[in-house]
């Protein structure tokens, strides 16, 4: 038996396929579940290759020393001014959800602002596709897009014998988990 249950509600992010269409960037103001902090010794840098590269907007700012940025609900970044930042991408990355048809416009745009920013996109062994973005102040940005869930795949066997069942797939009801 499992406790993983459908709760897709919850998220911004659109069911898989080529056809998704991504939600409008959010612009309510909320509790924030979670957020990143990033040191940036140029601000104006930043929040360019963040709104124009990434996709990002500035949801308010704190002139000269912070910048909330924001894409979808949920999807949150503060830059804020610091007098130095690490010389290299450290090897943890802060993951992004994005849907395939925003991939390959986020790579010409980062490319087109920083032209060894981005490593890939390269497909995973859990249907996903991946890009790798090292931004202006060495954080190593990660934005992930479902692929098409199919039943019949490895991947989809694979995440069976985690205890993770497609929603799709899914027997039954999940009434005791609402």
């Amino acid at each position: 038996m499992s406790d993983h249950y459908n709760a897709f509600e919850m998220s911004p992010v659109p069911a898989p396929g080529p056809d998704a269409v991504p939600p409008e960037p959010f612009r309510g103001i909320y509790g924030m579940p979670a957020f990143a902090t990033i040191p940036t010794t140029d601000l104006a840098e930043s929040v360019d290759f963040w709104t124009r590269g990434l996709g990002f907007f500035e949801l308010f700012s704190i002139p000269g020393r912070l910048v909330h940025l924001r894409r979808w609900a949920f999807q949150d970044v503060l830059l804020v001014s610091a007098a130095d930042v690490p010389e290299r991408a450290p090897a943890i990355s802060l993951g992004f959800a994005c849907v395939l048809s925003q991939v390959d416009s986020l790579v010409e745009a980062c490319r087109a602002l920083r032209p060894d920013s981005v490593d890939g996109p390269r497909d995973t062994p859990w249907t996903t596709r991946d890009v790798e973005v090292i931004t202006p102040e060495n954080a190593r940005i990660v934005f992930t897009a479902a692929k098409p869930f199919d039943p019949d795949s490895q991947e989809a066997r694979n995440l069976e014998a985690m205890g993770i069942i497609h929603p799709d797939v899914a027997r039954g009801d999940n009434e005791e988990h609402a």
